[in-house]
């Protein structure tokens, strides 16, 4: 596709951690495909500037980029390019060069700069030509130029994107300080007002109030009403009145209040010191939030979005408009550029004339479901008319990262909705052995950061003790059942929803809640979990592969979990990491491939990357093990490199949940007993409930852009009970782009890549 044909890439505007990985895959991807591609150093600058900004790019240019935080080809602000005369300069050296292609990663500003200059590309190539700068001959093999954008800003400011890179990473910056902080300012009962990035979009300061239960977050889009000092006040004196030691506060840089005034953390602070006499403590984060190692999540965003962005380049014709290559959900999107900067302006302009709950839409479904969760959990008292519905929550299988902030989650909502709540321990033992008590809104409170299962769980199933289980949903007169779980919770649903026709107890609606590092559950492209256990093994293979590199010529061979379903942890963690191959039960491979993979790694050590870094799942065969891969390797690559072996084992199951997995857990909690509320109201007859209709046992699958309930019986025919696994994994579309970033000689199937979509009819709001 590439042949002939000149690519260039460039950062711009503020740096963002994935960044890197983006202009990684955007070269590795551009030189599979045939064409040359060249960086541009420093931006937009280094464009007008020309010489040695512009300089081809190698393969081994772009290595061990992948876990670099911000920008390794430079970034600067250019009032240059901001003129015709500097535009010109700038096309004059794209020109000599035979570059019409033009990759831009940066934010909104950016991205409306390089939309200029391509509207201008025929007008300055003839004020080229006028001025004897470029030949007839240049300016007819240049007549065009393809601009594709990739969003860059850690504040994920801009519509028609669920997440732009290096939000994601931001956040985890935010949540370690987070989580630093909290432990102190809980010692000494303190009230603690944070500051974060976010002058004219709140994501960073709504997501990580999500995340850490924050009393209060103050963001421009939705200024807190008149009265809110009181509010505000109120609200720290209940919570400290319920035994909680500290209050959390956040503020977006940019907040505001209904005047247009500026809300402060010393304003915040004076208030509450002068109010309450609270011991108080504000922290602004400033450039914290840019810096640091990438997240997994910025690493696969930045990889996936690099490659679209070359393939919507070579695929592009002079009537096609500059696009933006976006996420939603898990798909890669593209959109026109100028509609998505449109949407961007309208956030702006709604926000200045006081259309709050407009500009709230206008960011998007991502950004207004946090808000509306953000709303249902905080800034609410407890109804004083109970429903008289007792909804009872459990873990099942193994624990995982974010479970906690699911069922802290589940649990307010539900008692804000005026059920009671109680808490199954240690899984279908514990609904068998009645270790079920009620659970109250402080009891829960910190457990969105806790890492692990506080209730408790195990692997058992329910059809061995099916009767007493059924006694005590009788005996404690439960009305609905919420499962947290892994492939047992999916297992254990089914079973209950069999034996319905046997115990007439267990006709009550129930609710399964993807939750498990194996990310195995037929229907749901992601389980709560998943994130954390796959930034432990991208944080692993970095340290590691730093090791290699300061030894030379060393492969390391790394097991991880997943059971027989690795897909998830094993090719993202590929594409995280950046490793040369992955062994994965899904993908048999036999002793060719392994001989393809060591000649592979020989080939590697010729260059200047001289490591190697190769992944196995822990079932992926029965007899090539990680042992015989290990001395596999050692032999055949004996005096040309040397091998080291690590098995990660259940670190990947422990640890503080990542922000995605908190978030994730949190909105899946809170839209499972919402969904129970409803339903319960369904299935109530005759002064009683009565579920027994296969809607009326579902799974909160997340699947492509949407949340979905599945009942559990209409994925049964998508289950491989014997390998614990769904038949179909849209994770397996991914292998071909990874075995590409490691230099593997493969054909890409393009029948897939993304069509042009429209921001606005998406929005349904301009």
């Amino acid at each position: 596709m590439g042949v002939g044909k000149a690519i260039a890439v460039l950062t711009s505007g503020g740096d963002a951690q994935g960044m890197n990985a983006a202009v990684r895959a955007t070269v590795r991807v551009g030189i599979y495909t045939g064409a040359k591609v060249y960086f541009v150093h420093e931006g937009y600058q280094g464009l007008v500037d020309g010489g040695d900004n512009i300089r081809q790019a190698t393969w081994e240019s772009v290595s061990m980029m992948l876990q670099l935080g911000g920008t390794v080809i430079g970034s600067a602000r250019c009032q240059d390019f901001r003129s015709k005369e500097g535009r010109a300069k700038a096309a004059c050296n794209l020109v000599k060069l035979g570059i019409t292609n033009l990759c831009v990663i940066g934010g909104d500003g950016s991205l409306t700069g390089a939309n200029e200059f391509r509207n201008e590309w025929s007008e300055l190539l003839q004020i080229l030509l006028k001025a004897g700068k470029i030949t007839a001959e240049e300016a007819k093999h240049s007549s065009h130029l393809n601009i594709v954008g990739m969003v860059g800003s850690i504040d994920n400011d801009f519509c028609g994107t669920d997440m732009t890179i290096g939000t994601d990473s931001a956040l985890h910056r935010i949540m370690e300080v987070v989580d630093a902080i909290t432990t102190t300012v809980q010692s000494h009962q303190r009230a603690f007002i944070l500051e974060v990035m976010g002058r004219h979009c709140g994501y960073l300061a709504l997501v990580t109030a999500l995340a850490c239960g924050a009393d209060w977050v103050f963001i421009p889009e939705m200024p807190p009403d008149e009265g809110w000092e009181d509010h505000l006040c109120r609200r720290l004196t209940y919570q400290r009145s319920i035994g909680n030691r500290l209050n959390v506060i956040i503020v977006a840089e940019g907040a505001l209040d209904h005047h247009g005034k500026p809300i402060t953390c010393d304003i915040i602070k004076n208030l509450v010191t002068k109010k309450l006499s609270f011991d108080t403590r504000a922290t602004i984060l400033g450039h914290v939030q840019r810096g640091g190692t990438p997240s997994a999540f910025d690493r696969i965003l930045g990889s996936r979005m690099g490659v679209e962005a070359v393939m919507a380049l070579l695929e592009a014709t002079p009537d096609t408009p500059a696009c933006v290559v976006s996420l939603s959900g898990n798909m890669a999107v593209r959109l026109p550029l100028m509609e998505c900067v449109q949407v961007t302006k309208e956030v702006t302009k709604a926000m200045a004339e006081g259309r709050f709950e407009e500009a709230v839409k206008l960011r998007g479904k991502s950004f207004e479901n946090n808000w509306n969760t953000y709303k249902l959990l905080a800034h609410v008292t407890a109804p004083d008319v109970k429903s008289n519905i007792n909804i009872a929550i459990m873990n099942v299988g193994a624990p995982c990262a974010g479970m906690n902030a699911a069922v802290r989650s589940a649990i307010r909502i539900g008692i804000l909705q005026g059920h009671s709540m109680l808490a199954v321990h240690d899984g279908f033992d514990g609904l068998a052995h009645g270790a079920i008590e009620p659970m109250t809104w402080g009891y829960v409170g910190g457990w969105t950061g806790k890492g692990g299962s506080n209730l408790g769980t195990k692997r058992s199933l329910p059809a061995r003790m099916i009767e007493e289980i059924s006694l005590n949903i009788a005996k404690f007169n439960i009305h609905a059942l919420v499962i947290i779980g892994g492939f047992e919770a999916f297992v254990g649903g089914l079973e209950l929803v069999t034996a319905r026709e046997k115990y007439e107890e267990l006709c009550i609606p129930l609710v399964v809640i993807p939750a498990t590092v194996s990310n195995n559950i037929p229907g749901s492209d992601f389980s709560i979990g998943a994130d954390t256990a796959l930034n432990t093994i991208t944080t692993t293979c970095d340290r590691i592969k730093q090791s290699a590199a300061g030894t030379k010529r060393r492969v390391f061979i790394i097991e991880t979990m997943g059971g027989y379903y690795s897909v998830c942890l094993i090719w993202h963690g590929r594409l995280a990491a950046g490793a040369d191959a992955a062994y994965i039960y899904e993908e048999q491979f036999g002793i060719h491939d392994l001989e393809t993979n060591v000649e592979h790694l020989l080939e590697k050590m010729k260059t200047t990357v001289k490591r190697g870094l190769i992944l196995r799942n822990e079932k992926c065969n029965a007899n090539y093990t990680t042992d015989f891969i290990f001395n596999l390797y050692s032999e055949e690559g004996k005096g040309v490199f040397d091998c080291r072996k690590n098995v990660l084992g259940h670190m990947q199951q422990g640890g503080t949940p990542t922000p995605f997995d908190r978030n994730f857990g949190t909105k899946m909690g809170a839209k499972a007993v919402l969904w129970l509320t409803e339903k319960l109201k369904e299935c109530y007859r005759h002064g009683r409930i009565f579920a027994n209709t296969p809607d009326s046992a579902c799974v909160l699958v997340m699947k492509k852009r949407a949340t979905i309930f599945q009942p559990l019986s209409d994925l049964k025919e998508d289950t491989d009970s014997e390998h614990r696994i769904p038949k179909t994994q849209w994770w397996l579309k991914l292998r071909p782009i990874l075995k590409i970033l490691a230099k593997y000689k493969i054909s890409l199937d393009t029948s897939e890549t993304a069509t042009m979509e429209h921001v606005i009819k998406k929005r349904g709001t301009v």
